[in-house]
């Protein structure tokens, strides 16, 4: 059959920045300044988050990887500067590996408010960070019908983005925390799967008729189709230490979204795997990242969680030189030799003992490339 187009998966990309004070190295609020700054060089492309010390970030729509590169290596100095001018670090870790939340101000906003009024304790402790990926979709019921797909590659992509294993000053024995931290929202996790977009947008209907939500965005699922663009929305991954590490995890959603739309137009579909499956294989990429074992579902046994992901790879490899993102995904097995950002964290602590040696190394690793 013809060539199929891939035009329509552009890409934007989210990532949360923890704020550093560069004596005592624990999280600050930074009061709004890194964003006021910042929206003067990037506009809004900067926004405060729910906690003070947080920054978040989002790229334009970008068309391809490369551009996505650009972007997201753009925000990435800009805030290091504007933080270097105010006195301040920055650094990227799913969580900072001995600040407490208790110690922590809440934004000032409306909307924050509403949370921490409904969530309580649940919100005031929520101090993670993380990365989120939108990938464009022809059509909302094209987005549903890849989400669905979709949700069974998300542990093998979390285990490659593990990178918070200190929570609080203790040594967590995940190599990602923040998804624990996260669990204690409504409405989080691996979604279901649902029958066509009429399903899914009658679901959040209910929810808002039914008072338990004001409006869709506090669905906080791993993936989620936007309410209101044609993206599918990829939530699951901590946010990675490097500029290197987010793109490839960018270029890896692409290419699994590319993949699944390509069978869906040779009227081939993948597999259908239940939510309380691949939420077994979701722990399992919590606690060991990329070092312990997941489930082949097909096979019924358990395999190497490394040997899954070589597996994704061949899966994805006749979209990606079509997509233009052949060395961003090819940086997955770059990834899996350095080991994870929580691997590398846990050597540093390792061999100094220091929670400060481990953030100190989260800050230099900033603009690493």
């Amino acid at each position: 059959m013809g060539n199929i187009s891939f035009k329509h998966f552009t890409l934007g990309v989210e990532e949360e920045y923890m704020v550093i004070d560069p004596t005592t190295r624990e999280l600050k609020s930074h009061e709004q300044k890194i964003v006021t700054e910042g929206q003067k060089v990037i506009k809004d492309k900067v926004k405060a988050e729910m906690h003070q010390a947080v920054v978040e970030v989002g790229t334009d729509i970008c068309e391809n990887i490369e551009e996505a590169y650009k972007d997201v290596s753009v925000l990435r100095h800009t805030i290091s500067k504007i933080a270097g001018d105010l006195g301040l670090w920055v650094g990227a870790a799913g969580t900072h590996p001995f600040s407490h939340w208790e110690s922590q101000l809440i934004t000032d906003h409306a909307r924050y408010a509403d949370i921490v009024n409904e969530l309580q304790e649940a919100a005031r402790s929520n101090l993670i960070f993380g990365l989120h990926v939108h990938v464009g979709m022809e059509t909302r019921e094209m987005a549903i019908h890849i989400a669905n797909s979709a949700r069974y590659f998300l542990p093998h992509v979390y285990a490659l983005s593990t990178n918070s294993p200190f929570w609080e000053g203790r040594l967590t024995g995940y190599k990602s925390f923040r998804t624990k931290v996260f669990d204690k929202f409504p409405r989080t996790g691996i979604p279901d799967h649902f029958e066509s977009i009429e399903d899914y947008d009658n679901y959040i209907k209910l929810l808002v008729k039914t008072n338990c939500i004001d409006n869709a965005k506090k669905i906080w699922w791993d993936l989620r189709v936007h309410p209101f663009f044609n993206t599918v929305e990829f939530r699951i991954c901590d946010v990675p230490m490097t500029i290197d590490e987010t793109i490839a995890i960018a270029a890896l959603f692409q290419a699994i979204c590319a993949k699944l739309y390509k069978l869906r137009m040779q009227n081939l579909n993948f597999m259908m795997y239940h939510r309380r499956l691949i939420m077994e294989n979701k722990w399992r990429a919590g606690r060991y990242g990329i070092d312990g074992t997941m489930i082949d579902f097909g096979k019924e046994s358990e395999v190497n969680t490394r040997v899954l992901i070589y597996e994704l790879l061949d899966f994805v490899d006749d979209v990606v030189d079509q997509l233009g993102s052949r060395s961003a995904v090819n940086y997955v097995n770059r990834m899996i030799e350095n080991g994870t950002g929580a691997d590398r964290q846990l050597a540093v602590y390792n061999e100094t003992k220091s929670l400060v040696s481990v953030m100190d190394y989260i800050h230099d690793s900033f603009l690493r490339v």
